[in-house]
């Protein structure tokens, strides 16, 4: 039955590749996250790790608010970007920009008075549990450490630990499991597991062909355990967008679909728990 689930997926996933696909929809409401009180736009990157969920603002920004101040021994946090200086190459004389890693500090306007939240209210939803889907996460042993923390869904090898959005973010319960069965395929490249070159290399930044095709494993085998919980026709156009996206860093080489889809029966056959080299 498991086998033919694999290769049900796998074949539907490259037929609506041939069809076309529509652009790839974040199942999830954008709340809580670390924005900008000014612009109350979303920091990227690695400040999403830096930042605690809320609302900041920067010193220049609070003095521009009438009555508004930082409350006595604040602390303040970092925010980093990236600056492009222009220098002469000394070799060829050419001039060329190199990046500049730089930051600033901003204030949670917790820590400030006088300023008040921009924030609209958001939606939330109410949702039964699928038991199918539970008992997937629950059976899988040696699994890593997980938080509910609302914005953000991601793997994080350096600590083998899930972060997922609660339930009553997504719009759909069955996006809730479909997200959480693909950062648990990522926890599978885990050295301790079956080690994955998109998972343990260094190199794996974000849009590197080892990134890259590591998100198509995920999502094939996310892809492959909505279909044994029993619920990928709710789910799988949105699949189908996600991994297209990915394709397209890959020169829309779809052959690598069979060697993620490869990857990826192993890994739900790890979360699982079946001998996944009976299957080879």
């Amino acid at each position: 039955m498991a086998i033919s689930v694999y290769e049900i997926v796998t074949n539907k996933i490259v037929e609506k590749l041939e069809q076309g696909t529509v652009p790839w929809q974040k199942p999830w409401v954008n709340c809580n996250t670390a924005v900008n009180w000014k612009t109350q736009k979303q920091y990227r990157g690695i400040n999403t790790m830096l930042l605690d969920p809320g609302e900041y603002i920067t010193f220049k920004q609070v003095q521009e608010i009438k009555g508004a101040k930082i409350k006595k021994g604040a602390k303040s946090e970092i925010v980093v970007f990236w600056k492009w200086i222009e220098t002469e190459n000394k070799d060829t004389g050419k001039e060329e920009k190199i990046p500049l890693l730089r930051y600033y500090k901003v204030f949670n306007i917790n820590q400030c008075e006088g300023i008040e939240s921009k924030r609209k209210e958001v939606e939330t939803y109410e949702h039964n549990p699928i038991e199918e889907a539970e008992n997937i996460i629950k059976g899988y042993i040696n699994s890593p450490s997980f938080s509910y923390n609302s914005g953000r869904a991601y793997y994080q090898p350096s600590i083998d630990h899930i972060n997922i959005p609660p339930m009553k973010d997504f719009r759909q319960v069955e996006e809730y499991y479909a997200t959480t069965f693909h950062e648990l395929t990522h926890s599978t490249g885990h050295p301790s597991r079956l080690p994955r070159i998109g998972i343990t290399s260094a190199t794996a930044h974000f849009g590197s062909e080892e990134y890259s095709q590591e998100e198509l494993v995920a999502e094939i085998g996310a892809s492959m355990l909505t279909g044994l919980a029993g619920f990928i026709d709710v789910t799988f156009d949105n699949s189908a967008s996600y991994i297209q996206s990915w394709l397209r860093k890959l020169k829309d080489d779809k052959t690598l679909i069979v060697k993620a889809a490869s990857q990826a029966q192993k890994a739900v056959d790890y979360i699982l728990g079946v001998n996944y080299k009976e299957n080879n």
